[in-house]
């Protein structure tokens, strides 16, 4: 008799199910129901096979997705449902003594950790020679490559390299002063303790029969190494996973791992679910067409059973500006047969939003950021907003305390500026104005180009030099700013639940009945940073697929001939994925 879980399931999807003694890859493409499998593979393994839920532990990314795994499951109590960094809190709340900590150590926190960087700095003398930003990623990066302090002074020789070294040694120092660790720390310790005493592995590894890791492509170096570990003994273990959603290598995630998973594991067996439930066949053609390009890991071709479906819409701008009205003019033909919660727009950047939040807001049409803020209201905006201000009206105390926060000497030095230029205000224009305070008041030296955030935020004051060239008076610009604002603050009151605006690594996990994918544009998508790098090359390639597989029923494309990008007109260049 057919257990009734498997009623629900393809014969691909059965196999993966099935298949309980040994090592498993499951590649699972967009929307090929993997949540499902995993799923069905531990209930399988409990109710027809008859496993100690106890001895079952499944590994995800995210807390929201255990919660659901948690909620599908049921009444089973598993061994462990939930994040890498769970885990290890759970085992170094055990073997905290191995772990040479003290019972009652504390989780820093980012904030935590910055404020912690910035004490050492000021104790070291470093001044504002670097951001805790920087430091933190760099201190995090070698950390999931399992890299002490010492291994990293070893190993790098950059300019910074030896100041690295430093305050990392410091910062670790602080840490154990404080009873504290950091996330990172969570995970490079139970390696460490694992790597060092073989009597409390094997006691996990006796523990934990059956392991199951979801999203394996995001793994770094040292969770493979947790992973490795837990599921050497027993070799029960099964990741799941899709190398062409693989867009997060500047978290430390290693697309290698897969590789490195064969090797150690020599036995494994690899099951392909290529059955598409979300998107339609034209869709899932041209998410082929696309990724098919890449060259460095497996590539699923996806299929649906479902009929028919509309081609892909490809539409040319002349600008930034007609392009946002373009997707907004789509979008309200629409709204008689979506709901606007299922219409999203998805760009690679989030100045990109700029532009077609002013159309939206112009139009009426409500939308929601997810996972960002609205341009006006993001800190360095704000930031440079206030410096802007204080030309016209010095006396003005919310943008002077704004400004004393960033640092008095950039406030004295942004002074001195104001005091040599005040009577010839009205004859500079908006966007000369902006890159004047921004080297008087040394104001992006408290970003780093290399850290993704930072880089970021910068491309975001570029696009308000993009909108003040259409403002060359400065109270013109100040007003618009305020205009879009209020009209913001209208929208959100009638309704907060619009149209989905967010980057393109925001919507993966995500979908949408309609998916508009605007800029595609070399410099954008490509992003410019990696234009002359093959393997940064194929991940924004992977970026594109995953916002191309967020689509169910509609799908446009979006590009500008020409484009206000960060700070000056210039002549856009189609995608070189539209153009393969």
């Amino acid at each position: 008799m057919i257990p009734t879980l498997f009623k629900q399931l393809n014969s691909s999807q059965s196999k993966a199910v099935e298949y309980i003694n040994g090592s498993s890859i499951i590649l699972a493409g967009a929307g090929s129901g993997k949540t499902r499998v995993l799923i069905s593979k531990v209930l399988y393994l409990i109710e027809e096979k008859g496993v100690n839920p106890k001895s079952i532990i499944m590994i995800t990314f995210t807390n929201k997705a255990a919660s659901e795994m948690k909620s599908r499951i049921g009444q089973h109590r598993l061994g462990f449902i939930g994040t890498f960094h769970s885990l290890c809190v759970r085992i170094m709340r055990i073997e905290y003594e191995a772990c040479q900590m003290g019972k009652d150590f504390v989780i820093y926190d980012e904030s935590d950790q910055q404020s912690l960087i910035k004490i050492i700095l000021k104790k070291l003398n470093f001044g504002n020679k670097y951001t805790p930003g920087y430091l933190q990623n760099r201190i995090s990066a070698a950390k999931n490559i399992l890299m002490s302090p010492l291994q990293f002074a070893e190993t790098f020789k950059d300019n910074s390299a030896k100041d690295v070294f430093l305050i990392y040694q410091e910062y670790q120092k602080e840490l154990k002063n404080n009873n504290a660790v950091d996330f990172d720390d969570l995970i490079m310790k139970v390696v460490r303790l694992f790597e060092k005493n073989k009597d409390i592995l094997s006691k996990y590894q006796e523990k934990y029969h059956y392991i199951l890791v979801d999203e394996f492509q995001d793994t770094n170096s040292a969770q493979y190494k947790l992973t490795k570990f837990l599921g050497d003994k027993y070799k029960n273990i099964t990741v799941v996973g899709d190398f062409s959603q693989s867009i997060y290598s500047w978290r430390g995630a290693e697309i290698q791992n897969l590789e490195k998973f064969k090797q150690d594991f020599p036995n494994t067996k690899t099951f392909l679910l290529e059955e598409n439930y979300r998107s339609t066949q034209p869709i899932l053609d041209f998410a082929y067409s696309v990724i098919s390009k890449n060259q460095t890991h497996p590539i699923l071709s996806l299929y649906t059973t479902k009929k028919g479906g509309e081609e892909i819409t490809f539409y040319e701008a002349d600008n930034e500006e007609e392009e946002a009205v373009y997707i907004a003019t789509n979008i309200n033909n629409l709204k008689k047969d979506y709901q606007f919660k299922d219409i999203s727009v998805l760009y690679r950047t989030n100045a990109q939003s700029r532009a077609i939040e002013e159309v939206f807001l112009h139009w009426g049409i409500p939308y929601r950021l997810v996972g960002g803020t609205r341009f006006y209201e993001r800190k360095e905006i704000k930031d440079i907003l206030s410096y802007l201000k204080l030309l016209i009206n010095p006396v003005d105390q919310v943008a002077i305390e704004r400004i004393i926060k960033l640092g008095k000497k950039r406030f004295k030095d942004f002074k001195g500026y104001y005091e040599k230029v005040h009577d010839e205000i009205d004859q500079k224009q908006t966007d000369q104005l902006i890159e004047e305070v921004l080297i008087s008041s040394g104001y992006l030296e408290l970003f780093d180009k290399d850290d993704e955030e930072d880089y970021s935020r910068i491309e975001n004051i570029k696009e308000l030099k993009s909108v003040a060239l259409s403002f060359p008076k400065l109270g013109e610009f100040l007003e618009q700013v305020a205009l879009v604002e209020s009209e913001y603050f209208e929208g959100e009151k009638k309704n907060s639940d619009g149209i989905r605006l967010m980057t393109l690594h925001q919507a993966k996990g995500l979908e949408f009945e309609v998916v508009f994918v605007a800029g595609l544009e070399e410099g954008l998508l490509p992003h410019s940073k990696s234009l002359d790098d093959s393997f940064s090359l194929e991940e924004e390639r992977r970026l594109f697929y995953v916002g191309i597989t967020r689509a169910k029923k509609i799908l446009y494309i979006t590009y500008a001939k020409r484009r206000f990008i960060f700070g000056r007109r210039v002549e856009a260049i189609k995608s070189r994925f539209l153009e393969e």
